[in-house]
């Protein structure tokens, strides 16, 4: 097993973890802390292949699962609370060979839009915007990493994989939009080109990000056969958006939110609230839901018997004051003063059933800490989550009946 080098766990944001790896045509991919994507042998163990990516000296790493489709392994980058620009990548599964990068923030060229680069809302198309929704040059220290999740599809031959938050938290330093940060991008495979993006928390105000795990489902809208993707956002909204085009079909809050006001579906565009704006040198109180969001990384469950989608998730919100960032290559670049607490009931997290096609809960379980641990949905009726007191609880589908051990 590869040994990521001692100093890379000094700019591991958020921890020192590492998020399971692939497995494709007798080799397993992995990523290393540093920086590096390394193949080895199945059976044997022998490392194949090892492919540099990050530079660790500018607070760069690598914590993500890579994803393998069509002989190509992918892997995005970590970094956005140092300033670290962020990207995605293609490798050759045989060779570790880059084929084709993508970054998040910057001009049209580096970022692969080009003609096919379709967006379905007005405020996502226009040239270099990666560059022209920035203060000059800062989206070169701008965020968008990708450290979440990546889902493809093949019969469209698109990857969809989110982007994480603008730098520095202090969002008075980045006027602007901030593309294409905290949004989600549609790519083609074989290219990297862009097929269309959209920005769920344009100029991110909490660190809501935008890497949560993408549901591909076939499935009845209001009548109409669509190609959606499902996506439970850090923002607090259970998203559905057409997976071709980029439409948002719905977007409904699945915990207390407090930050914004909803989602225009005419114009894609989340609505703010004024009085929930961080501002430098005042705290600001009772942000809902705080920076992890309503759900973070721990992945979400769908069940094909009851189209029901389990979310674990938090019950967070949090007292916040901005204050001035100032980037030094290598460290911490925030700007920001966090003080978290339990929502509304007093609890800390949930775990849940949402009803996909009605867009709204179905039931609910109260956890006194945030539900970290991802969920699984069984043919036998059963749903699994963990907690952070340490249970493994399972939970019948209709939300009776709980056995934890």
């Amino acid at each position: 097993m590869t040994k990521p080098e001692p100093s890379a766990q000094g700019v591991a944001c958020c921890d020192v973890v590492n998020r399971g790896p692939a497995y494709s045509n007798g080799r397993v991919f992995y990523n290393v802390l540093d920086g590096h994507t390394v193949a080895i042998d199945a059976n044997t163990g022998k490392e194949i292949w090892k492919t540099k990516l990050g530079d660790i000296n500018i607070g760069e790493s690598i914590t993500m699962a890579p994803l393998v489709a069509k002989g190509k392994v992918l892997v995005g980058n970590s970094g956005g609370e140092f300033g670290v620009r962020g990207w995605i990548a293609a490798l050759d599964e045989g060779t570790g060979k880059l084929l084709w990068k993508a970054y998040n923030t910057g001009p049209d060229s580096e970022v692969l839009i080009g003609p096919d680069f379709k967006p379905f809302y007005d405020q996502d198309r226009g040239k270099d915007l990666g560059v022209s929704s920035w203060p000059p040059d800062a989206w070169r220290i701008g965020g968008g990493n990708v450290w979440g999740w990546i889902s493809y599809d093949p019969d469209l031959n698109l990857l969809y994989h989110g982007t994480g938050n603008p730098g520095p938290w202090n969002a008075e330093q980045r006027p602007g939009d901030n593309k294409w940060t905290a949004g989600i991008f549609a790519r083609d495979l074989d290219t990297g080109k862009a097929r269309w993006f959209y920005q769920w928390s344009p100029h991110d105000l909490y660190d809501y990000d935008g890497i949560n795990e993408n549901i591909i489902l076939d499935m009845d809208w209001q009548g109409q056969p669509r190609k959606v993707i499902v996506r439970p956002e850090r923002n607090g909204y259970v998203y559905i958006l057409d997976r071709t085009t980029g439409e948002v079909l719905s977007a409904v809050p699945f915990v207390p939110v407090t930050t914004t006001s909803g989602v225009d579906l005419k114009t894609g565009k989340l609505r703010y609230n004024a009085d929930k704006a961080p501002l430098v040198g005042k705290v600001v109180r009772d942000m809902c839901p705080a920076s992890p969001g309503g759900k973070d990384w721990n992945p979400s469950a769908f069940s094909p018997k009851t189209g029901l989608l389990y979310l674990p998730h938090n019950n967070l919100c949090m007292d916040l004051e901005e204050v001035q960032a100032n980037y030094i290559e290598g460290t911490p670049y925030v700007g920001a003063e966090v003080r978290m607490k339990a929502g509304p009931g007093g609890h800390r997290g949930v775990f849940s059933a949402w009803d996909i096609a009605a867009a709204k809960e179905k039931w609910a379980i109260d956890e006194p800490f945030p539900v970290w641990s991802g969920a699984i949905a069984t043919a036998g009726n059963v749903v699994f989550y963990g907690t952070m007191e340490g249970w493994f609880k399972a939970e019948r589908r209709d939300g009776r009946d709980a056995v934890a051990v």
